[in-house]
């Protein structure tokens, strides 16, 4: 296996989790902004520690929205908090002035304020 590849192991931490019916089109890695998504062994899998769930970019999870399998989802064993992957997107994306003044502001985009 390559160092690149997330194994099973990883998958199962992640915040969404791309299931087993994934058909690796590989539609949803160019979605993600912070480069979570990357191809696996044997389906796409999603870094655990760079998915943000989009907080702070997005109202929506754009993953799922287009998966033509839909199967990019939440994880109900791993559920974060708004404030939690807020905070992420602003450690991934440290020089996005906009973002900063949108999180101070308490006015972002999210799927938690649908």
């Amino acid at each position: 296996m390559s160092s690149d590849r997330t194994t099973r192991q990883e998958r199962a931490a992640e915040a969404i989790k791309i299931t087993e019916d994934c058909i690796n089109c590989g539609a949803c890695e160019p979605e993600c902004p912070n480069e979570a998504i990357k191809e696996g062994d044997e389906i796409y899998v999603i870094g655990p520690n760079a998915c943000s769930e989009y907080v702070g970019l997005y109202d929506h999870l754009a993953c799922q929205a287009v998966c033509p399998v839909e199967c990019c989802l939440t994880d109900p064993d791993r559920v974060e908090t708004e404030e939690v992957l807020i905070n992420r997107t602003l450690r991934l994306h440290p020089d996005d002035a906009g973002l900063r003044r949108k999180a101070a502001a308490n006015d972002y985009p999210s799927h938690f304020r649908k």
